[in-house]
């Protein structure tokens, strides 16, 4: 019996390996605040251990993990007690920025403009294009039409594109 449990115990660490930092990335792309990114890093691996999934492949266990990290953000989101958080508990923008540029030290600004989206295209933002997901995934893992996904995909772009352009002047 203490082989097996060695031997799950192994396979949780070599998936805490291979998935942990996009976990961490995608909460904390969602939740704004590295702190809670690490909660959910843990209740997703709680959710891992307490479930026992057998995947068909890496891609299916991949995609369960974007799955059970986002439903993990939107349950925090929807708290009550995040809701009601007093205004200088909150994370000041500033802070933000400084606690996201240290995850990613994108120095570009584009992780800045990523953020400042609506949730609905940081999603597809952030799985299409730092986790290299295809619009079929996206559609699997979102639970939406493929065409959803796309407008959503055009919509970031052109939302992206107007902040970014902002930044610079061109005349």
């Amino acid at each position: 019996m203490n082989g097996v449990s060695l031997r799950a115990n192994e396979t949780l660490e070599a998936t805490l390996d291979q998935y942990g930092d996009m976990i961490l990335r995608l909460a904390f792309s969602c939740l704004k605040n590295r702190e809670d990114a690490e909660d959910v890093l843990q209740d997703v691996f709680v959710k891992l251990i307490e479930h026992r999934p057998k995947f068909e492949s890496s891609e299916h266990e991949k995609a369960w993990l974007i799955r059970v990290t986002i439903n993990v953000c939107r349950n925090r989101l929807r708290s009550p007690w995040r809701r009601h958080k007093e205004l200088n508990e909150a994370v000041s923008e500033t802070a933000f920025v400084e606690q996201w540029d240290s995850v990613l030290e994108d120095e570009s600004g584009v992780m800045t403009a990523v953020m400042q989206l609506p949730h609905k295209y940081q999603e597809v933002i952030h799985l299409f294009y730092f986790e290299d997901c295809s619009i079929a995934q996206i559609a699997a893992i979102l639970r939406k039409k493929e065409s959803t996904v796309r407008s959503l995909l055009y919509r970031a772009r052109a939302m992206l594109k107007d902040s970014l352009k902002e930044g610079w002047n061109f005349e």
